[in-house]
């Protein structure tokens, strides 16, 4: 096991899918440019809008938008975590919101559909039924990377708040999770980063955050925020109110430590 230089991109993604790709690429260059192994961008990095226009930027895993990505992940050498990207699903009409892992050699090692869908009515307030242009996932992903000597988790932004899902993560060996998100205002403010806290210091993981910060043209307000937080519950890194990269060392001895001398997973009884 070994430490790991990880870095979390925050992006300021508008509906126009070309521009957020070149901006994309570029900021992955920069934090490859900086050292880092393992670079996570955010939920729905290519095409932030309404769910209507999200469905209708669609994009097949095998299609020529995601291959540019491995190929890039290739050539730097890094593993690659795709926030999230609108994975057509046929039979339904609709879309998975799907994040996608690939490898140093440019290989998808794991894809993760979001399996939480943001439903909510609240009479005379606000009315959001996800369910109705995505469709939800089934498979709880964790995935060893060997090279790496860690075991990554994926979840996707209201999925924070099922805390049955990182138990299970880490029932599946994940040491890291990671969480793409594009976190509403509203609820950010007061749950955000008390929800990614308490997930890793309940499951004893690191936890990788990375988040979307409102485009000034963009009608949907979300709440930024990117942070690194260790096994403690320590936030080492936090991004500022803008597009940003941050970066940690993750150290597989300190989470080990933190789980030999705080031994809640050996304890559990349920």
């Amino acid at each position: 096991m070994t430490s790991l230089w990880a870095a979390v991109i925050q992006m300021q993604s508008s509906g126009d899918l070309a521009a957020n790709e070149a901006q994309a690429h570029r900021l992955i260059a920069e934090a490859a440019g900086r050292g880092a192994s393992l670079v996570a961008l955010p939920e729905y990095f290519l095409c932030l809008g309404p769910p209507a226009a999200i469905v209708a930027q669609a994009l097949a895993v095998d299609g020529p938008v995601v291959q540019r990505f491995c190929q890039q992940a290739r050539e730097l050498g890094l593993h690659l975590l795709l926030g999230t990207i609108p994975e057509p699903a046929p039979e339904t009409g609709k879309v998975y919101n799907t994040s996608l892992l690939l490898g140093p050699d440019g290989r998808i090692l794991a894809r993760y559909r979001k399996i939480h869908l943001f439903d909510i009515n609240i009479p005379g307030k606000v009315s959001f039924q996800e369910s109705a242009h995505i469709a939800g996932g089934q498979e709880v992903v964790a995935v060893p990377l060997p090279d790496l000597g860690w075991t990554v988790g994926v979840a996707i932004c209201y999925d924070l708040r099922f805390p049955e899902l990182f138990r299970a993560l880490v029932d599946r060996g994940a040491d890291l999770i990671i969480v793409p998100a594009a976190f509403s205002q509203v609820t950010g403010r007061d749950h955000w980063e008390t929800l990614l806290r308490a997930r890793a210091i309940e499951n004893q993981v690191y936890i990788l955050a990375p988040a979307q910060y409102p485009h000034p043209d963009q009608s949907i307000k979300t709440y930024g925020r990117s942070l690194i937080i260790d096994p403690w519950g320590l936030p080492l890194a936090r991004a500022a109110d803008q597009q940003d990269i941050i970066y940690a060392r993750l150290d597989h001895a300190h989470l080990q430590k933190i789980r030999s001398e705080l031994p809640c997973l050996a304890n559990r009884r349920l």
